[in-house]
């Protein structure tokens, strides 16, 4: 058995109105939200999918919206500094 938001009375699991008070009930499953690696790992690998992914579920899923974004943010991160390391390397490269 369930309770209702409103009046806290005793109501049935699939209810969608109480029958006490008359409130409508909001019997949606919960959103699951572990933040998990995987979707850091998809971020990481494809940083535009872990950027969209950021900006979908950052309401609805913060802890695994989070993840995506750090994913994104370290491949970012990892490919500037790729970049300037062989910019570095090219120049000197160049001058010997």
């Amino acid at each position: 058995m369930a309770f209702c938001r409103n009046c806290g009375n005793e109501i049935d699991d699939r209810s969608v109105v109480c029958p006490h008070c008359g409130v409508a009930q909001n019997n949606a499953p919960a959103v699951q939200d572990n933040g998990g690696f995987g979707w850091g790992l998809l971020g990481c690998c494809i940083p535009l999918v872990g950027l969209i992914l950021f900006l979908v579920w950052k309401d609805q899923k913060p802890k695994t919206a989070k993840a995506a974004g750090i994913g994104a943010l370290v491949s970012v991160g990892i490919s500037v500094v790729c970049y300037v390391l062989s910019m570095v390397l090219g120049i000197a490269a160049g001058l010997m």
